[in-house]
């Protein structure tokens, strides 16, 4: 059996009807202790009244002057919502005011930061490039004759000359895309051949780690549109990143293969640590490190997977990840058939 729900009055929504009453004049403390009394007996018999109501049963109260009371209420709750609705809307005013002067300079902060990576790398470049000079002359005996000791240092040197330049590149890259000014010059290239020459460049880096790498890809595979510049940059750094997170005795194998009549699906796997599946996302970040810890075992600035993805992105496409854990990732993204 159902029970019914009490109909809806005004008096319903009142709160504290006695109180104002009182305060009105309208009744005595006296009157509304003998209201609420009556009330209670009323509900104990399964009929329950207003308050209200109880004091116009009563006799202490008309029922004009109920309505007055109740309707004086009324509007000075309608008062006080209107009131509380304009500060509220003044607040959220104020607030999405803050919430966009904190936006507009967190852009500015970006803008400076970007600005500040490519003047300092372009900077960096001019005395890089006479250190680099002198190094060649230096091997080349242009400049007089080296002990192997020396040349061996200055080998060094030359390795170490050549890793600031490509991480100053990077930076400048970064910037670049930061500033939404990355320049992607498409044409119709041979993905082919650009997954070998990757895999080439990285075959020494490989063995010497104990690591497998080899290249799979399709005999079918036609030209894709993109840049070759800049994809290959791309391959170079999934290789590196696979390679660096690999044990001695895993592989690293880069796939190119066709997919349908329009796609050619490029990826990378290794059989390395992997990633936490919450911390997918976060490999993303520019200057990020999953491992930020001062000991971490892996090097590397954190610039390389963020540039990775805006490299791809602006190419028009995405690139996706599929890791577990301690067996290993695979990066992949897919490339338009040229027309």
């Amino acid at each position: 059996m159902t029970q019914s729900l009490p109909r809806l009055s005004p008096e319903m929504l009142v709160p504290r009807m006695g109180d104002y009453l009182i305060q009105k004049g309208l009744i005595t403390p006296e009157h509304l202790k003998a209201a609420l009394d009556y009330q209670q007996e009323q509900t104990a018999k399964g009929t329950p009244v207003l308050l209200g109501q109880a004091l116009v049963d009563l006799g202490f109260l008309s029922r004009t002057d109920l309505d007055q009371a109740v309707t004086e209420q009324i509007l000075q709750l309608r008062s006080a919502l209107q009131a509380a609705n304009r500060t509220l809307e003044r607040r959220v005013q104020e607030r999405t005011a803050e919430l966009e002067k904190a936006l507009q300079r967190v852009s500015e902060l970006s803008q400076l930061k970007a600005n500040f990576i490519a003047n300092i790398s372009h900077e960096l470049r001019t005395p890089l490039t006479h250190i680099k000079g002198y190094i060649e002359l230096l091997i080349s005996e242009s400049l007089g004759p080296l002990t192997e000791e020396q040349r061996h240092a200055l080998q060094i040197s030359q390795q170490s000359s050549s890793k600031l330049e490509g991480l100053i590149e990077d930076l400048i890259m970064v910037a670049l895309a930061s500033r939404g000014e990355l320049s992607i010059k498409m044409e119709n290239i041979d993905i082919r051949r650009i997954a070998s020459l990757a895999v080439k460049s990285f075959m020494g880096q490989a063995q010497t780690r104990g690591i497998t790498l080899r290249a799979i890809v399709d005999d079918d595979v036609p030209l894709v549109q993109g840049d070759p510049q800049k994809i290959g940059w791309v391959l170079s750094q999934l290789i590196d990143n696979g390679i660096k997170f690999t044990s001695a005795g895993g592989s690293v194998t880069v796939s190119v293969r066709r997919e349908g009549k329009n796609l050619v699906i490029v990826s990378v796997s290794d059989t390395g640590i992997g990633i936490p599946s919450h911390r997918l996302e976060e490999i993303f970040e520019p200057f990020h490190q999953l491992d930020g810890s001062p000991t971490r075992h892996y090097g590397g600035t954190g610039l390389g997977l963020s540039l990775v993805r805006q490299i791809i992105e602006a190419h028009g496409s995405m690139i996706e990840v599929h890791s577990v854990e301690g067996r290993g990732s695979t990066f992949k993204f897919p490339l338009l058939v040229a027309k």
